[in-house]
């Protein structure tokens, strides 16, 4: 008989308020087995400020209040604790990819706009992730 283990997943978001869309989706991803959720928003700041520049730091700062006063509504549709943290970094590939060198992660749910002209180019983050060879879901949003 083989033992199931938790399944370590990162949710990757541009908003520090989790939408309706990325709740119904740890929701369903907790219903489905065994996770442990870590949440990583990226960094509201412009994309071209310097990583040590003043604004990064603030504008992270207070998207990380934000984070914290909706942890408990994650942690409902989780059913269990949630890690969560908003990311020095703006890029979504970047912020993926430092937490993946820091921790194990099984599953990744992306709750990012896409960027048309990447999917034609199969320069999307998904094409991009691949390599990892980790599963990819992204979450949708009703329109």
């Amino acid at each position: 008989m083989t033992e199931s283990r938790t399944q370590r997943v990162l949710v990757v978001t541009d908003a520090a308020e989790p939408s309706k869309s990325l709740r119904d989706a740890i929701r369903h991803r907790a219903e489905a087995g065994d996770a442990q959720f870590r949440l990583v928003v990226l960094n509201p700041a412009r994309a071209e400020l310097h990583l040590l520049h003043p604004e990064r730091h603030d504008r992270a700062a207070a998207a990380e209040v934000t984070l914290r006063s909706a942890l408990p509504q994650l942690e409902l549709a989780a059913h269990a604790p949630v890690i969560g943290s908003v990311s020095v970094r703006h890029d979504p590939m970047d912020a993926i990819e430092e937490t993946l060198f820091a921790e194990p992660v099984d599953e990744i749910l992306l709750d990012v706009p896409a960027h048309h002209l990447s999917s034609w180019l199969h320069q999307d983050l998904e094409h991009r992730l691949a390599h990892f060879k980790i599963p990819v879901v992204t979450i949708r949003h009703e329109a």
